[in-house]
């Protein structure tokens, strides 16, 4: 069954939009706000932007990977190098593949961060803001967090470079 071009054109537009949405949003926290905030020792500055970012930032990135994941299905299907499920025939099948593999190592460190590490900086926030009322968190959990954000980008970049040598195939 051949992909109707009306979707193909909405998968690509929506799987673009979804991109922009989750590498651009570790971007800018790893080359602005995570040096930002690593200097600051203003422990209510913390507090307050790692709750709006959670608030913010997960939703959008959550939302775009379900959008990467059925959009890219849908590409990936109407694509004429498409031979199958782990059909891994051409220079197309293995950057898929690798992309897929990346993309897996991406949800990972982001449930990491979601779950794990986001979690216990507000954890250290509170506990050191009624101990000492100006306490910065860990430095630890902090690198750990900012550490984090930029292997979540460099696997996002990497993706991108697997999309180009896919789309160059």
């Amino acid at each position: 069954m051949t992909t109707p071009a009306w979707v193909l054109t909405a998968a690509f537009w929506v799987h673009m939009a979804a991109t922009v949405a989750w590498i651009g949003g570790l971007l800018f926290q790893a080359v602005v706000l995570n040096p930002v905030l690593a200097n600051s020792s203003h422990v209510e500055l913390w507090e307050d932007v790692l709750r709006g970012m959670r608030r913010r930032f997960e939703p959008i990135a959550w939302l775009s990977l379900s959008a990467l994941v059925v959009t890219g299905l849908i590409q990936m299907e109407a694509s004429p190098q498409y031979q199958g499920f782990l059909a891994i025939t051409n220079r197309w099948a293995q950057a898929i593949l690798l992309k897929h593999i990346t993309i897996a190592l991406m949800v990972t460190a982001a449930a990491y961060q979601t779950w794990f590490l986001q979690p216990r900086l507000e954890r250290e926030l509170l506990l050191r803001a009624k101990r000492s009322g100006a306490s910065a968190p860990h430095p630890e959990t902090v690198q750990g967090q900012m550490r984090m954000t930029r292997v979540n980008l460099a696997l996002g970049l990497i993706v991108l470079a697997l999309t180009a040598i896919a789309r160059t195939a």
